[in-house]
């Protein structure tokens, strides 16, 4: 491996003959199957064999982050934030990867009764894996609070939980989140008293914020402002035209961020000019035309920069490792270009793209229930949410085009 990033013979020894060579090489050459440049290999492998040589033969055994530290000041005894971080951010994966990295295991808190309130969310209710998991991480933060401050589910009081919306809540969360989040603890609470684990009227004594739901405007761009963020992404880069996919994506047919991560290529069918997506809520697959700029932008992605990986999903990360994208890599993708553009926007994330696809299908005239199919609700209620717009538009009926999005 050293011999294929390296072209002087003096280097490559250097390399050999430095402590732990072999683990170092077998990293880099782990970096290089995941799509990691030459460029990057070759500096990563200058930041280990720095490291490698302040190492004692005692760290196969496991470094944890006082070791790791004090091996980084033996380096540079006043290292610079920046170096410090690059060496963090090269070392600790490299020990990682050989299960040498020693990371104290803290027990979540309540860990079972979180477990049971997942099985019962999923075995009993039936809910999707996204809700699952919304509530598992709501349910979790809560009790986790409750373990820091000192108290259990079993004597919880109703001042407990006005405590924890005092305490925890305030300058986090917007009315409409301090009701989601009652309403969670509400369910999560009567399932606990079921179970026996508090008491029965403590999922009772909370009272959700006022809040008339469609008393606020949404948060969804213009479709000016749509054009434009679309055309941030107008170069042949990698990122530029995997973005430019995405992008078209989330505002044509209003798809979550979810829905976008989980496209396989086997979804498109481009001689049929159909696009399969797995909605997350119903629950079950929904095929739409496939739109002609779509169409354009997923072939350009998937012909001329995809990387060639074995992974089925469209849309891969664009450094190593050459895996799926995340969703929280969705809305990073987003926000970054929402910030260039000087758009006054409650929330900058991919689910603004979904509220101005739904507002511009009602102002191109087509009913709630059109509009709710095509964004793959359950319910017109939930329509509702996303097209709260002027009067005016309302009286705007003409046939439905997405157009403008070249």
């Amino acid at each position: 491996m050293f011999e294929t990033l390296f072209n002087s013979q003096l280097v490559v020894a250097r390399h050999r003959s430095g402590p732990f060579a072999l683990e170092r090489e077998r990293y880099l050459h782990h970096g290089t199957t995941v799509g990691a440049t030459d460029s990057t290999q070759r500096h990563r492998a200058h930041i280990l064999l720095r490291f490698a040589r302040k190492m004692s033969p005692g760290d196969r055994e496991g470094v944890d982050a006082q070791r790791l530290e004090d091996i980084i000041g033996a380096i540079s005894p006043s290292p610079t934030p920046k170096c410090a971080l690059t060496m963090v951010t090269i070392a600790r994966p490299w020990l990682k990867y050989l299960g040498w990295w020693y990371e104290p295991q803290r027990p979540e808190a309540f860990v079972d009764q979180l477990q049971e309130f997942v099985r019962w969310m999923r075995d009993e209710r039936g809910l999707a894996p996204c809700t699952i998991e919304q509530w598992r991480d709501r349910v979790a933060t809560f009790l986790l609070w409750c373990r820091q401050t000192g108290r259990s589910l079993a004597t919880l009081e109703p001042e407990d939980i006005d405590a924890y919306f005092v305490t925890y809540g305030a300058g986090r969360w917007s009315r409409v989140s301090a009701r989601y989040v009652a309403t969670m603890l509400r369910v999560f609470l009567r399932h606990a008293a079921d179970s026996g684990l508090c008491q029965a009227r403590l999922a009772d004594s909370i009272l959700s914020p006022r809040h008339y739901r469609l008393q606020t405007l949404p948060y969804a761009p213009g479709w000016d402002d749509v054009q434009r963020l679309i055309s941030t992404a107008a170069s042949d880069s990698e990122a530029d035209l995997r973005d430019r996919a995405i992008m078209l994506l989330l505002a044509v047919y209003g798809l979550r961020s979810g829905e976008v991560v989980a496209l396989r290529l086997d979804d498109i069918d481009f001689d049929r000019q159909q696009l399969r997506i797995w909605r997350l809520k119903r629950r079950q697959p929904q095929t739409y035309p496939l739109v002609a700029s779509v169409a354009q932008a997923l072939h350009e992605y998937i012909d001329t920069a995809r990387p060639a990986v074995e992974h089925a999903q469209v849309f891969i990360r664009v450094q190593a490792p050459r895996i799926p994208i995340s969703r929280r890599a969705i809305y990073d993708i987003v926000a970054r270009r929402f910030e260039g553009l000087d758009v006054t926007l409650a929330h900058h994330g991919p689910h603004a793209l979904r509220h101005a696809c739904a507002s511009k299908m009602l102002a191109e005239g087509l009913t709630l229930k059109e509009i709710g199919d095509h964004l793959g609700h359950l319910s017109a209620e939930s329509t509702a949410i996303y097209t709260k717009v002027d009067l005016a538009a309302l009286r705007q009926v003409g046939q439905f085009d997405l157009g403008g999005l070249q």
